[in-house]
Order: structure tokens, then sequence, then C-alpha cells
């Protein structure tokens, strides 16, 4: 047999590339071919629903324990329920309220809605980023919003089309309210009375529920410590449930 041909060996080896430029090459290519995160869709779970049948996922007549997912849409009449947020934080819908599920926040197009713990909302014009807090959102027919910070802070970064205008975020305090117009424009920060408290505390996104709110005691040592004067109501006792099961969904 003959010997192989040596000189090739050369060509041979330059034709591949150096072990020691192989991290280098992974470093350089890697991060290209690793998708991009993507945030997940929310859910909602209905937890209670008060004064009737009139919570609606869909269009569709929603029951306690009834899932919804993003896009789907929420909506009331002439009921209030409490749904609970994929992120542990609640949120009471008052009457005649429209919230749509997304993918980070949820979207408040109209209405009232209550949010105990921490869940990021929308609306049109602004995103309410939180840490874990009790605020209130509420939107009228035209857009404008009012978010009331009960307890914690919000920061309120302004919007168009749903993306961000550039324009710096405002952090709304416990105890501040914003008024912001339909366009993002920042109308008044004012301070929350005690006679503010009392009508939030003593109106229909407290009264008569008996699931309790997960932030709850936050907002009541708040209130304790930082707010004398205010009403605070008293829990109802959910209904008794033979042992072993649940009290709350």
């Amino acid at each position: 047999m003959g010997h192989p041909d040596r000189s090739l060996e050369p060509m041979r080896r330059s034709s591949l590339p150096s072990l020691s430029l192989v991290p280098i090459l992974v470093l350089l290519v890697g991060p290209a071919l690793r998708p991009l995160p993507v945030q997940a869709s929310e859910s909602a779970v209905v937890q209670e629903i008060l004064d009737g049948h009139e919570l609606f996922i869909d269009g569709r007549t929603a029951k306690v324990k009834q899932k919804a997912t993003a896009p789907q849409k929420l909506s009331t009449q002439n009921s209030r329920g409490q749904i609970r947020f994929d992120t542990g934080a609640a949120g009471r819908l008052n009457r005649f309220s429209q919230l749509k599920l997304g993918q980070g926040c949820f979207l408040i197009e109209q209405g009232q809605i209550l949010v105990s713990g921490k869940q990021s909302g929308c609306t049109r014009s602004a995103r309410l980023s939180v840490r874990g807090t009790n605020y209130l959102v509420d939107v009228n027919e035209s857009g404008e919003a009012e978010i009331s910070v009960l307890e914690g802070s919000v920061e309120v970064e302004p919007l168009a089309d749903g993306e961000p205008t550039g324009q710096p975020a405002t952090t709304v305090e416990a105890g501040q309210k914003l008024r912001l117009s339909a366009r993002g424009v920042v109308m008044a920060i004012l301070g929350l009375t005690t006679g503010d408290y009392n009508d939030i505390l003593g109106g229909p996104l407290f009264q008569g529920f008996r699931v309790p709110l997960p932030a709850y005691g936050s907002l009541e040592s708040y209130i304790r410590s930082r707010v004398p004067g205010v009403n605070l109501p008293v829990p109802i006792s959910p209904p008794s449930l033979p042992f072993g099961l649940p009290r709350f969904f």
C-alpha cells in the first residue's frame, strides 16, 4: 500500500477552526439564536359576583371559578365582581365596567377597578406599574382617568396607541390621586382627604364583598398610622363550609 500524501495535512488542519476560537464563536452567535422573551398572556379567575349575575366574559354570563384569558374581556352591567389575577393580586370591578386582559397589564376601558396586590394596569393613555399596593382606577366615557393610590405607590407612564411616548413617568404616592386626560396628559395631582378615604372604603368596591383583598392588611396598617378618622370597613365573614374545604376560590 502507498504512503498517504502528507502534503495535504496542513490543508486539512487549516480547514478546521481553531479550538481556541470556539468559545468566541459561541459568544458571537449564541445570543442571536436565543428567542426573545415573550410575556405570558394574563388570566383571571372570577372569585365573587354581587348584585345579580351581570358579570360577563366576552359577552357571556360568567360564573364563580370561571377563568378568563387574554385577550378576553370582562364586563359588568348592574353587578359587581372580584377576580384574581395570575399574579395573585385581586381586582374588584364596579357596575358598568369593562376590562380587557392583555400581556403584562390589563386594560381598563371604562368604569372602576380596585386593585389589591402586585398587578400593573393600563388605560388607553397610560401604563400603571406597581410593586404591590392598593389603588383605584376610574375611567369615564371620554377616556379621562383618575388614579387614587390608597397605599403604596404607582408609576404612571404616558402611552400613545399603546406605546410609550418618551415622556417621563409620574410617581403617585400613597394618599394621592392623579387626574389624566384622554391623551395621557397629567392634569392634576391632589391629596386624598379623610373624606375621600371614607367615601371609597364605604363605597361599592369595599362593601358587601366576602372574599378578602390580598393586600388589605397593608392598607389597614397605612390608614391606622397615617390617616386618622377613617372608618375601616368591617369584614363580612365568608359562609361556613364543611371541614377540610377551602373557604375562598
